[in-house]
């Protein structure tokens, strides 16, 4: 039984802490407030910090004989204390995980119940050192800093169960080839009393039993099943994503015979996934990964809806993309069906984002464990990651918005990569250690977006902001060649744009805009956007239009370039970001409205299965200057084919064309040819165009330059 949605709150104080438990108590002048909701969407408590107060009534028939009963919070943002019926029933920790109480004692006592929750989420006033795990909800330069996200923020249940409960289920992938899978089960079931208890699994056709003796309290269970002639589960680019029904029941024998005490229901896929030198394997076929970071959907994550859960992941795969982060927290269950079925592989961050407290190493170790027992079925999970840059700084709004403060900031950050630190050295090592306790079957990346240390030079994932917070948009081929390492997996890289969907801009009042406004709480970096997109001279639309460019040209040729080093030496990439989750000027491609910015169709365009690109000209080239620009073919396509590949250069009163023709291997990228020029005396516009035919595929590019006088 779902709770109604019939609750009211009111603000904590010391008094009404002491009574507000109370059945009794006369809360008539409570305020109503949406449970599943966070509490500032409520008008009452839109400025309100917690903690919060909650009641709701509800009625459940008194149970009898052996059945057991279970109070269950889906979610619960940040931390609660829980009491029923006046009794306390234990205190919470961990917003993306349920958390389970027994209330049979309470449910036998009575038919009409009384349920109240304090929940707490405060504010982490020291940013550097934060207490409370939430990830990029409390700390993050893409959403509100002034938001707080507490509330009951998903369903709470009264669910019945017989003498024996399943409290945690973790299913895991050990084996999956054509002639059979393995999954491996973990149950942590807890017992009313010590009894012999038949576990039943099906998975598809597959149907596995066996037998345990239980003790009184709680036990933990592990068993294999295998799947003779499995129908694997593959990503989208390399076959169909085929789900399979699982169950697992509990059943106990008494006088009547053998019954069902508890039993979960869920969809899970076969499949391995393996990483070896930054490239990424599924059922031992490699696949570069073209991907992006997916933050929340909203920023009250608990009132998103399903189809717009799920419609992030179609239009992601819509886009060409394989692959999506989910950026520094850990999202709704629909967000994660969605990706099974869609054949979409997540990279999966803990919410960890920049620095925390020493105090919260046992709670992460806890919630990490808790991350893979609620995610490990999902064969779209991929791979886990630690903590999102483990830097101890207090990164706020106000650090971007001069130039000496954010070159502060920068300096800052490399000197605490370079040297050990309590969140990089200690916490992160104590988060990977327990993930991969509790799942063995999936890569684990301790951190995201560590830089190389001396005097090995070597680094994780990297975070390439070119053109943004440093250099040039061009920088990036360069940089490429001089530290290969360094571009094994990008996972962060982009430009700010300001967005289709612009009201809480306030247009009208261009050029002098709250530009304080919408730093803080709409997250425009302007000085770097100043640096790269220049307002003088401009109306406001075209200065829009032109950072929307300028993020689409940048997008694009950086995805070129890393699909140029497609295996040699990189692995695969994640653009930053995929959709807004709140009004903002940000690095994603879809505002907050879903409407796409002109970045959205320059990355579709780069992430198609097949594309021709060529060496790109530098901005301006002077006439008698002799150009090489090299010309390659990048297919994901899991076949051999053969290619051809026009390029025409045009300029004012004239052009040249070249025809190049060859194999291209399946899933590689092959040099086709090289266009030798010697720029003509013809000041202008120099262009030059691409068009393939490459099997069934009509690529098509373009780039240009500036032929000075």
């Amino acid at each position: 039984m779902t709770l109604p949605d019939r609750w009211l709150a009111a603000p904590a104080d010391e008094d009404l802490r002491r009574t507000f438990a109370d059945p009794d108590l006369d809360d008539s002048g409570w305020e109503p407030i949406a449970v599943p909701g966070h509490w500032r969407s409520t008008p009452a408590f839109a400025d309100h910090d917690g903690p919060l107060l909650h009641r709701a009534r509800f009625e459940q028939p008194p149970g009898a004989g052996d059945r057991r009963w279970w109070l269950r919070f889906d979610g619960l943002f940040y931390e609660g204390d829980v009491w029923l019926d006046g009794t306390y029933l234990g205190a919470t920790e961990g917003y993306f995980f349920a958390h389970e109480f027994e209330v049979t004692e309470q449910l036998h006592a009575r038919s009409e119940h009384q349920l109240a929750v304090e929940v707490a989420c405060a504010p982490q006033t020291n940013r550097a050192h934060k207490r409370n795990i939430t990830g990029v909800f409390q700390h993050w330069d893409c959403l509100d800093p002034d938001w707080n996200p507490g509330g009951i923020w998903r369903p709470v249940h009264v669910e019945e169960s017989g003498p024996v409960r399943i409290r945690h289920l973790v299913t895991r992938c050990l084996e999956a080839t054509p002639a059979r899978a393995v999954l491996s089960l973990t149950a942590d079931l807890d017992a009313a009393e010590a009894i012999e208890v038949h576990l039943r699994t099906t998975v598809g056709a597959a149907d596995h039993g066996t037998d345990r003796t239980l003790a009184a309290g709680p036990n933990t269970v592990e068993w294999t099943v295998t799947v003779e002639r499995p129908q694997l589960w593959w990503p989208h680019a390399l076959g169909e994503p085929h789900l399979e029904q699982a169950t697992v029941e509990v059943r106990v024998r008494d006088a009547a015979g053998s019954r069902v005490s508890d039993r979960r229901r869920f969809r899970t896929g076969l499949r391995q996934v393996s990483m070896r030198k930054w490239v990424l394997s599924v059922n031992g076929e490699r696949l570069f990964c073209k991907g992006a970071n997916l933050g929340p959907t909203r920023m009250a994550l608990g009132e998103a809806t399903p189809d717009e859960l799920a419609a992030d992941v179609e239009t992601a795969k819509a886009t060409g993309l394989d692959l999506l982060r989910v950026h520094g927290h850990v999202g709704r269950p629909e967000t994660y069906d969605a990706a099974d079925r869609a054949g979409m592989l997540l990279w999966q961050d803990f919410p960890l984002q920049w620095g925390y407290a020493r105090s919260i190493r046992r709670q992460a170790q806890r919630q990490a464990t808790e991350m893979v027992a609620m995610l490990a079925h999902h064969p779209s999970v991929a791979i886990w990651c630690g903590h999102n840059e483990p830097m101890g700084l207090d990164i706020s709004p106000e650090a971007f918005a001069e130039p000496h403060r954010l070159a502060g900031l920068g300096l800052r950050a490399v000197v605490s990569q370079q040297l050990p630190t309590w969140n990089k050295t200690v916490l992160d090592r104590t988060v990977k250690r327990a993930i991969e306790a509790a799942d063995g079957t999936r890569p684990v990346i301790k951190h995201s977006g560590v830089l190389p240390r001396l005097p090995t030079l070597e680094g994780t994932d990297s975070h390439l902001y070119f053109g943004w917070y440093w250099g040039d948009e061009r920088d990036l081929p360069g940089f490429a060649r001089a530290m290969p390492s360094q571009v094994r997996f990008p996972t962060e890289f982009g430009a700010q744009a300001v967005p289709e969907t612009d009201g809480f801009m306030d247009a009208t009042q261009w050029p002098d805009l709250d530009w304080e406004r919408l730093g803080r709480t709409h997250n425009l970096q302007l000085a770097l956007l100043d640096r790269h997109v220049p307002r003088d001279g401009r109306t406001y639309e075209e200065w829009k239009d032109a950072t929307q460019t300028y993020q689409a040209t940048l997008l694009r040729h950086h995805v070129e370039t890393l699909r140029r080093l497609k295996y040699r030496p990189t692995g695969g990439f994640c653009q930053f970001a995929f959709a807004d989750a709140h009004p903002g000027v940000t690095w994603s491609v879809l505002d907050h409205e879903r409407v796409p910015k002109a970045g959205l169709a320059a990355l579709t365009d780069a992430c198609r299965p097949v594309i021709v690109v060529a060496d790109r000209p530098p901005a301006a080239v002077a006439p008698g200057r002799a150009l090489a620009l090299d010309v390659h073919v990048v297919s994901d396509r899991r076949v051999d084919l053969t290619g051809t590949v026009e390029v025409e250069a045009r300029w004012d009163g004239g052009g040249h064309r070249w025809s190049f023709t060859g194999d291209v291997p399946a899933d590689a990228c092959v040099l086709v040819g090289t266009v030798q020029l010697e720029v003509p005396d013809a000041p202008g516009e120099l262009v030059i165009a691409l068009c393939g035919e490459v099997g069934d595929d009509r690529p098509t590019n373009e780039y240009r330059t500036t032929i000075t006088a």
